[in-house]
């Protein structure tokens, strides 16, 4: 738990209550309301709550508008400009520490320009409150950084050198202790959602591949236009074709790829689709009355079922008559 950052934009009386009571790291405050309710929470409990407020340093990030999250009119944090002003107002409240300073700007970027320039603005503050008598003991710089979802030359050591190289120059001034979470760039491309061709079917000009996994499973498609990968296990010989991989959803949005050029496939065979492993089964529902799919870690040579698939009844367990 000393590990462990709360973060969200929406924190209930009862989730502080119990992250206090668990002693986690910080919580990552994203307003002036939610420090005053943290503030209470933790005088309530007599549990002393380490806090860094969020801010936005109103950075444009390139990527998609659902997951930018770095500029003033977006929902999360702090004005940068705010923030003296709200961390002087903790300083007498015995219940509260100023332990950190937090940015997130957004989501699979690519360009080391967006971190260095956030983590500047967060610097600024650093010393400003440094000046104001009070003393951060970290930064959270969040996460962000991106991979490359088509195959190809990918060279992840070089993004990782030149990321760290911007946030180094940003905080070179900075003592304290530096905090990321880079959780997509180090799970995404662990992951593989397998699905089973139903059908091949035309409809006019359009052929539709079938699959036996849905948006439920993996919403990305539909929901960012994110492209991935999809490759056969098994692969054919033969002229490729242009496709739209689809699922069995009744929704036109039900779909892993609109005009994708694919090798031959014929209904039984099993295809992945690629770089799953950070937001697929976190996303995935039970929309339309879908089971989850079962989780299964490979290593090496060997496989072992981490989740298993889920069954109606699973479905049904939380319903009442």
């Amino acid at each position: 738990m000393s590990r462990v950052v709360f973060s969200g934009a929406g924190k209930t009386a009862a989730e502080i209550d119990q992250a206090l009571s668990l002693g986690i790291l910080e919580f990552n405050v994203e307003s002036q309301a939610e420090l005053e309710l943290l503030g209470v929470r933790a005088a309530k409990l007599k549990k002393r709550a380490r806090f860094a407020l969020r801010v936005n340093p109103d950075v444009f990030a390139e990527t998609h508008p659902y997951i930018s999250t770095g500029l003033r009119e977006h929902k999360f944090g702090v004005d940068i400009r705010q923030a003296l002003a709200i961390y002087k107002s903790a300083a007498g409240n015995r219940w509260l520490q100023a332990h950190s300073v937090s940015v997130h700007i957004g989501s699979q970027i690519r360009s080391a320009d967006p971190f260095g320039a956030a983590m500047e603005r967060v610097a600024k503050l650093a010393r400003q409150l440094q000046r104001a008598g009070i003393q951060p003991f970290a930064v959270d710089a969040g996460g962000g950084l991106g991979i490359d979802y088509h195959l190809g030359s990918f060279d992840a050591a070089a993004k990782v050198r030149e990321y760290a190289a911007a946030i180094e120059k940003a905080l070179q001034d900075f003592e304290g202790r530096l905090m990321i979470e880079p959780g997509r760039f180090i799970v995404a491309q662990a992951g593989a959602l397998v699905t089973r061709v139903l059908q091949v079917k035309r409809n006019g000009k359009k052929t539709f591949v079938i699959t036996d996994a849905g948006m439920n499973d993996l919403i990305r498609p539909a929901l960012y236009q994110a492209h991935h990968e999809i490759v056969p296990l098994r692969p054919r010989t033969g002229k490729s074709k242009i496709v739209d991989v689809v699922g069995p959803i009744c929704e036109s949005g039900d779909f892993f790829a609109h005009d994708r050029k694919l090798a031959p496939i014929e209904p039984g065979d099993l295809i992945a689709l690629l770089d799953a492993g950070a937001y697929g089964m976190a996303q995935s529902s039970n929309y339309n009355t879908r089971l989850r799919p079962a989780e299964v870690l490979v290593e090496g040579a060997k496989a072992r079922l981490i989740r298993r698939r889920e069954t109606m009844a699973d479905l049904l367990a939380p319903e009442t008559m």
